[in-house]
């Protein structure tokens, strides 16, 4: 308990009590102080930071913060230092009348994490109120002949303090005639009266000027008068009388305008004139402005005009006089106490404060979102007021003082499933009928980047004619994101790799905002025949948040390379031509030679067929071409009238559209038999060689076979044996997305392979080894089933050209056989 002084001689002294007091109550997290009204600025009333349990230096970044529901400007905090001080003049009267309680009731604030404090500071009285007389003279009619002890009440004075500080006391003014006397009332209330001691003479002493004085009992005391102005009457010696000094009365709060109060009866034991009696009111205390009170002067009859309201006044003292028609008159008085009785004609009031909003939707359960306070200023039960929440959401009410609720958060909540809640607070009286009010709470779910975008489909499929024109649009890749704003903006890139040697971003690229993919450079079958990559999807929320897809780009094999021959080793000839020397004594059907060609295409743009060309002057050549394979044999015995020198021109065509073409040109000279040396093929690029084989009875071809056979099949064990051990010691493989290896193409009708120095690539995930990569040209024979098996064992390019070597020789053997 702090106290303080001030005054001095000659001044009125002011004791300044302030008391503090932190009571903890179990489960209602509220701060009790005392502050006395009239404070100056910037008194102490508690050290609130301390006595919450707050640090100092939590109290900005936390947001520290007090709310009051119209109270707020009269106390403050000192942030720097938590105490809470007065910030401006506090009148309990002005605040709570003459109530015996009163309190400022403030809410304390704190976030991250948010909390929420009760605080009650009760408002002491001080005396700052003097008495205060309703009149500054008050007049008095009093008859020469009243007896001695006549008891003549006095009105009152009102002190707006409370307690001690409106205790008054009276004294009279030095006289000779009059003494004071005080009557307590059944309300506690006091009220003087004077005693006549001495018989008045109006003859010679017709008026008194009496000073009456109040003193109430604060420390220090302060007081107030009023004159009394007697005025000595002359004889009529009967005052009128009521029933009984005092009435009571109880109304309801609606009752109509104009209700009779009630009626009034005095009686006069004079005679005549003295016993006419006239009525009427001489105070009605307390003074409202809806309500009023008149009474009839002939009958006594006292009604109502206005309306009563319970929640303004409860009470009303009505003094009456009755005085006589006698001269002079004579007056009696009575007191009328007017009761009025609550009816529940008040609705609750609902005040919400909003103090999370948005919420975020990644809130956690109990998070507060609002404060709600309700109020009635109905009595008893029908100032009860119980809160409701409606509809069923992820919210509850938390009653956490008298008349005071938190919404707080009671479910996880999903801003996808639903972005907003109008809630409906439904406050209702305990009355009979309740009467009920409503508020509505809209509570925005901000969102939070919980939603990664996504595709329709993990894979898709995508073909693309090779040679397209570079920039040109191949697919258009879309995500959805479910969450809003920035956190549902997507963009588009490349998940970055090589092919090959190349950066993936040269061969397509990716628009960011739509999504839409592009060839950046016309695509090559040949080079590159699957594109596979990822396109990522992100989003703009912190952090972001992404999605691959997977893109398989087939490039689509077109016309574009004609057939290319290949040349065979050892072939003679010059100027473009190969010539080639046949025996005249060959037969009909015989081979002298084979023109060899490849396609860089593939399927059908890459089957090619052989045609022979007339000759010159329209004369019947006695050789032909085989479609398919290109050998060139005799269609019938060679004879004299042939020429010595045949100049063939052979056409390979592909079966594209359109068909691209190349020529051959072989040149045979014919010769007699002695001279024909060894057979064998040539073949050129614009020629090609010829050759005829003699003494093939001599040598049994299926000896020749039967061993050529057993070598292979040896060598293919070999092989898997030798390709296990590799695998087992040798680390894992690259996946298939680097550069293409050379692949074998073996393109034979006869057995005759070579290797091809053409590369391809193969572009896929980069997961698993690559695939084999030997092809046949020729798939109709025996020999692609068994090159494509060795192939699928054999995955080391270098064991790949021993084989092809060794079946090469295989195949010339076979071939000369």
């Amino acid at each position: 308990m702090v106290f303080s002084w001030r005054g001095g001689p000659g001044a009125p002294r002011l004791l300044l009590s302030l008391l503090l007091l932190a009571v903890w109550e179990p489960g209602s997290s509220q701060v009790h102080y005392s502050v006395l009204e009239e404070a100056k600025h910037g008194t102490l009333v508690g050290r609130i930071a301390q006595d919450l349990g707050l640090e100092l230096t939590e109290l900005v970044p936390r947001q520290f913060r007090v709310a009051s529901k119209g109270r707020r400007h009269l106390l403050e905090v000192n942030l720097p230092n938590g105490i809470l001080f007065v910030n401006s003049r506090i009148d309990r009267e002005e605040l709570c009348g003459r109530s015996a309680e009163c309190s400022i009731h403030l809410e304390v604030i704190v976030d991250r994490p948010l909390q929420v404090f009760h605080v009650e500071v009760e408002v002491k009285d001080i005396n700052d109120n003097p008495p205060v007389f309703r009149e500054g003279e008050q007049k008095v009619l009093i008859s020469e002949s009243a007896p001695l002890d006549s008891h003549f009440p006095l009105e009152g004075a009102f002190d707006a303090d409370i307690g001690v500080n409106s205790l008054l006391t009276y004294t009279l003014g030095l006289n000779e005639y009059f003494t004071l006397k005080i009557i307590t009332k059944n309300d506690k209330s006091i009220l003087p009266e004077l005693v006549l001691r001495k018989s008045l003479d109006r003859e010679e002493t017709p008026e008194l000027n009496i000073l009456l004085t109040s003193q109430d009992g604060g420390k220090p005391e302060l007081t107030g008068s009023v004159q009394i102005k007697i005025s000595i009457l002359d004889v009529n010696d009967n005052a009128p009388e009521f029933g009984k000094p005092g009435y009571k009365v109880a109304l309801l709060e609606n009752v109509p305008n104009g209700t009779r109060v009630i009626q009034l009866n005095a009686s006069d034991l004079d005679e005549g004139v003295n016993r006419e009696i006239s009525y009427g009111i001489r105070l009605i205390l307390p003074v409202s402005e809806k309500c009023t009170f008149t009474i009839n002067p002939e009958t006594g009859e006292i009604r109502m005009y206005g309306k009563l309201d319970f929640e303004e006044n409860n009470e009303y003292e009505i003094q009456v006089n009755a005085v006589d028609k006698g001269i002079p008159s004579m007056a009696g008085h009575c007191t009328v106490l007017v009761e009025v009785l609550d009816l529940n004609d008040n609705t609750p009031e609902v005040m919400i404060t909003s103090l999370s909003l948005p919420m975020r939707e990644d809130a956690q359960v109990g998070t507060v979102i609002a404060l709600i306070s309700v109020s009635d200023h109905d009595s008893g039960a029908n100032g009860q007021v119980t809160c409701s929440l409606t509809p069923q959401v992820p919210f509850k009410l938390v009653s956490t003082f008298k008349n005071y609720y938190s919404l707080v958060l009671d479910s996880a909540l999903d801003r996808e499933s639903v972005a907003n809640y109008a809630l409906v607070v439904t406050a209702r009286d305990g009355g009979s009928p309740s009467l009920s009010a409503t508020a509505s709470v809209s509570v925005e779910v901000a969102d939070v980047n919980d939603n990664a975008p996504a595709f329709a489909q993990p894979e898709y499929t995508v073909f693309v004619k090779e040679n397209n024109p570079p920039g040109c649009h191949i697919f258009t890749v879309s995500a959805r994101d479910a969450d809003a704003q920035e956190n549902a903006l997507v963009s588009y890139s490349l998940v970055e790799r090589r092919v090959g040697e190349r950066a993936l971003s040269s061969y397509v690229s990716v628009h960011a905002e739509s999504g839409k993919v592009y060839a950046l450079q016309p695509l090559d079958h040949e080079e590159l025949e699957l594109l596979q990559f990822q396109v990522s999807a992100r989003d703009a929320g912190v952090p972001p948040l992404g999605s691959n897809v997977t893109l398989q780009v087939f490039v689509l094999d077109e016309n574009d390379n004609a057939p290319a021959l290949l040349p065979l080793p050892g072939a003679r000839g010059g100027g473009g031509a190969l010539s080639e020397p046949v025996s005249r004594a060959v037969g009909a059907g015989h081979v002298v030679a084979k023109v060899r060609a490849v396609d860089a295409d593939s399927g059908y743009n890459a089957w090619l067929s052989y045609e022979l060309q007339p000759a010159a002057g329209g004369a019947r050549s006695p050789f032909r071409v085989a479609l398919y394979t290109g050998e060139i044999s005799t269609t019938r015995a060679l004879d004299e009238a042939d020429a010595p020198r045949q100049r063939l021109l052979v056409l390979v065509k592909d079966h594209g559209e359109p068909a691209l073409t190349a020529t051959a040109t072989v040149l045979l000279s014919l010769v007699e038999s002695g001279q024909a040396p060894r057979p064998s093929s040539r073949v050129s690029a614009g020629g090609a060689g010829a050759g005829a084989g003699a003494g093939a009875a001599l040598v049994d071809v299926n000896v020749y076979l039967i061993v050529a056979i057993c070598a292979v099949s040896s060598l293919l064990v070999l092989t898997l044996l030798l390709s296990t051990a590799l695998r087992c010691s040798a680390p894992p493989s690259e996946g298939a997305c680097g550069p293409g290896k050379p692949m074998l193409v073996c393109s034979s009708a006869v057995g005759s392979w070579s290797h091809s120095q053409q590369r391809r690539q193969r572009v896929c995930s980069g997961e698993g080894p690559p695939k084999a990569d030997l092809m046949a040209f020729s798939p109709s024979l025996p020999h692609y089933t068994f090159m494509h098996m060795v192939s699928l064992f054999t995955e080391n390019i270098s064991q790949k050209k021993v084989l092809c070597s060794f079946l090469q020789k295989i195949g010339q053997i076979v071939e000369n056989l």
